[in-house]
């Protein structure tokens, strides 16, 4: 591994301060479970790596009858282990329980599974059907990203230089809601998603018509993807077969996955359509037991 400097700012204004002095050649460092591996293989060279596990803000974790403010260095063990917060933001915490095994996920951060921006990224699905907004804090002041807009190629994210994720927040949960996420890996644990599903949907308890729905997809594109058009086709609709399946068809014309050795681009398709109707069926339950 080649030499860096490491600091490790108390305030974000000093963590942007170090960032923006760099020239490109800092990175932030949370909980460093894919960064360090990047520097030790040489895919990445820093000449600094600037440590924000130490800043309040980026460690803040409230869940309110407003929403869920998630600070960008919050661990995932912390999210899955609030049982309130796991039930109201399910598809989040299901997300968060298989980002690695046990030992990552003490370290790995929500926050930090977004920068890397990875088209296979397990939490980014979940961010986006859930309605996350980004809070980026750089040298021109704060701004604000809707989750689907912040990754815009494989590795690569709005982020501008000296800019840094400080949190995400999240809308308070509407009554009659679920939420859900499910990948199709290979293996039972510890690889990457061939096809990520995260949907969200709320339902009127008395017709039994959808009210909302979002779907989002993971590793069928150089980006994770909002299924718009998916989620709009089953609003005012009941949750039937019928339904289900015009979504998980629309969800499918927008993947656009890539051979590899994980899968084909049929296969993928084809996972994504079925993986669609799975994980609805899901959010769909939980939305009848007010869950």
């Amino acid at each position: 591994m080649r030499d860096f400097d490491y600091e490790a700012p108390r305030s974000v204004a000093d963590a942007i301060g170090l960032l923006s002095r760099s020239a490109g050649r800092a990175r932030p460092l949370a909980g460093g479970t894919d960064l360090i591996d990047h520097v030790r293989t040489g895919r990445l060279a820093p000449d600094l790596l600037v440590d924000i596990k130490k800043i309040p803000e980026l460690n803040h974790l409230e869940f309110s009858a407003n929403g869920l403010r998630l600070g960008a260095a919050v661990p995932c063990y912390q999210i899955y282990e609030d049982r309130r917060l796991a039930t109201a933001y399910a598809a989040l915490a299901e997300s968060c329980r298989i980002i690695g095994g046990i030992q990552i996920q003490n370290r790995a951060s929500v926050g930090g599974n977004l920068c890397n921006s990875g088209p296979a990224g397990d939490s980014i699905p979940s961010l986006i059907a859930l309605g996350a907004v980004c809070v980026l804090v750089g040298t021109a002041g704060p701004r604000e990203v809707p989750a689907h807009e912040f990754c815009i190629g494989p590795g690569k994210n709005v982020l501008r230089p000296g800019e840094l994720l400080v949190e995400l927040k999240f809308p308070p949960r509407p009554p009659h809601s679920g939420s859900h996420y499910r990948r199709f890996i290979p293996r039972n644990e510890m690889d990457i998603a061939v096809v990520g599903v995260a949907a969200d949907v709320a339902l009127d308890p008395k017709s039994n018509v959808i009210t909302a729905a979002r779907i989002a997809l993971g590793a069928v594109g150089p980006t994770p993807l909002l299924a718009e058009d998916a989620g709009q086709l089953l609003v005012g609709r009941r949750p039937d077969d019928a339904a289900l399946a015009d979504a998980a068809k629309a969800a499918r014309k927008i993947a656009r996955p890539i051979d590899d050795m994980r899968g084909t681009v049929e296969f993928r398709l084809h996972v994504t359509e079925a993986l669609v109707r799975r994980v609805l069926t899901e959010a769909i339950e939980r939305a009848r037991l007010g869950s």
